[in-house]
């Protein structure tokens, strides 16, 4: 049998840094100055009076009317593609209600990482081969758990530790945590990964 491979979307798939930079920066959030790193700027947008709605606000408008801007992180399609290659079925599993509460747009925030996704090859039999059935969209954490262990992941890359320290995250699942942008403590039962090379060489048991 084939491994089943399960894939977090936004911060593990795709990064918007560029893009909350430049949005944070026109709104007069953060000086240009700031380093263009997503967890820089919210931590210093969170500073200011009122900042987690700042924050909440921008990531409304990186989700939703300004997702086309965002990119593929370095990697993640190479990886995509040699599980295609080693016959191993392949599934995102994205935490993402349909709108977000502060984006004035209306902006429906999964048809929008769908555009993106088609946009970027994720659909096409030559680029990265996903089905629209191979993409969920889940309005809860505990609704995303529920959704990796239905599937029956043998794996699963996200960004966001907490998921793998849910108690109900299924422990025959392989954990590996994408965070490229600062040094993680290892968890308990998981792998950190600081690149998508990384992720490779922990799923095919490769030097990255």
């Amino acid at each position: 049998m084939s491994m089943i491979v399960g894939l977090d979307f936004d911060n593990t798939l795709v990064t918007y840094d560029a893009v909350i930079h430049r949005a944070a920066v026109d709104q007069g959030l953060i000086p240009a100055a700031t380093p263009v790193n997503k967890r820089f700027v919210r931590d210093r947008i969170r500073e200011r009076p009122g900042g987690d709605i700042e924050w909440q606000k921008i990531q409304a408008l990186v989700y939703g009317p300004l997702m086309p801007e965002a990119q593929l992180i370095d990697g993640a399609a190479d990886f995509i593609r040699r599980c295609r290659t080693a016959s191993m079925t392949v599934f995102i599993v994205s935490h993402k209600t349909p709108f977000a509460g502060y984006d004035e747009t209306g902006t429906n925030l999964r048809d929008a990482a769908l555009r993106w996704m088609a946009s970027a090859g994720f659909f096409d039999a030559g680029g990265l081969g996903f089905r629209r059935d191979d993409v969920f969209f889940e309005s809860t954490r505990d609704d995303k758990i529920a959704r990796i262990r239905a599937l029956g992941c043998d794996v699963f890359v996200d960004d966001l530790e907490e998921v793998f320290l849910e108690s109900s995250f299924p422990v025959s699942v392989k954990k590996i945590l994408y965070a490229p942008d600062e040094r993680a403590a290892e968890l308990a039962g998981a792998v950190v990964a600081d690149s998508w090379q990384a992720v490779h060489a922990h799923v095919f048991n490769q030097p990255a």
